[in-house]
């Protein structure tokens, strides 16, 4: 799926148009405009018009979104918005009734889905989860795993690993595939909010060491928002998107979270004098290792 050629998926019967374009008009209509969008040259992956139904339920109606390098973009909205049904399709594990999807030529996608499930009756280390179905050495596995900040979980049970620990090697399992865009579905559930804001401040600085894109889907507003160059709301269309601020003031993403919080938002940026290991317990900062995640 992400390791080929370009990847046009076009459920359009018409020929379709350059992926820098605006909005194409669709033969169905609905009651929201499309927000233009300036879309790079270079961008990684493009998509305009995605529209799906089941049933007779609405899930996506002429959504459009695309992702640049280097940029992290984060898909917000409430539940049963039609975040990770638009990621499924980005990623070609479902189709859309209609919509144009260009993918940049070998274009590698690192996926951590929003749901893992662990079966305690299965023994399955770490290192095996992380080399399973990939071209990694165990060093590259390791490697791997300790830029996440969890090289000590390297030979125990992925049944026996923590909230947090988890979500740093389902990580290191997409970071393995050295990829051109990395793609976090709810990347920090079932972790507290100190592990929220450290797993999103990890993120951030890989995304720089790295140099790949990202699209991370949360509800966490406050702390991902802080970590996002651009901001996408969603409820089955594009509600409005642009920066974190700008977009925590406009009138549809206040009516669907409350002016509260809208009012409330602001950059986080979690400064103090110590680290935290991976259960979220503070360390002082003289005990933090390389392999820790510091906040200072």
């Amino acid at each position: 799926m992400a390791d080929g050629g370009t990847a046009r998926q076009t459920a359009h019967a018409h020929e379709a148009g350059s992926a820098g374009e605006g909005c194409r008009e669709h033969a169905h209509s609905h009651d929201h405009a499309h927000v233009p969008i300036d879309v790079p040259s270079d961008a990684l992956i493009v998509a305009r018009g995605i529209t799906l139904t089941r049933g007779k339920r609405r899930i996506l109606d002429g959504v459009d979104i695309h992702i640049a390098p280097k940029e992290i973009v984060t898909l917000i909205g409430p539940n049963g918005a039609g975040k990770t049904t638009l990621v499924r399709i980005l990623l070609g594990l479902e189709k859309a009734d209609s919509g144009d999807i260009v993918r940049r030529p070998g274009l590698v996608v690192g996926y951590a889905p929003q749901r893992f499930d662990r079966d305690p009756a299965i023994p399955l280390t770490v290192e095996r989860f992380l080399t399973l179905g990939r071209a990694a050495t165990r060093e590259e596995a390791r490697a791997a795993l300790a830029e996440v900040g969890a090289g000590q979980v390297f030979e125990q049970q992925l049944h026996a690993l923590s909230g947090g620990e988890l979500q740093r090697v389902v990580l290191a399992r997409a970071l393995v595939r050295k990829p051109d865009l990395l793609v976090l579905d709810e990347p920090v559930r079932g972790v507290d909010y100190v592990g929220e804001a450290e797993l999103y401040g990890l993120i951030g600085r890989l995304r720089a060491s790295r140099g790949f894109g990202v699209l991370l889907v949360s509800h966490d507003l406050h702390v991902v928002m802080a970590q996002s160059d651009r901001v996408i709301c969603l409820n089955r269309h594009v509600c409005c998107h642009g920066v974190p601020e700008t977009v925590a003031q406009h009138p549809e993403y206040v009516q669907l979270f409350g002016a509260a919080t809208a009012r409330a938002f602001g950059i986080y940026t979690h400064d103090h004098d110590h680290a935290h290991d991976l259960t979220g317990a503070p360390l002082p900062a003289k005990a933090a290792k390389p392999g820790e995640i510091s906040d200072a």
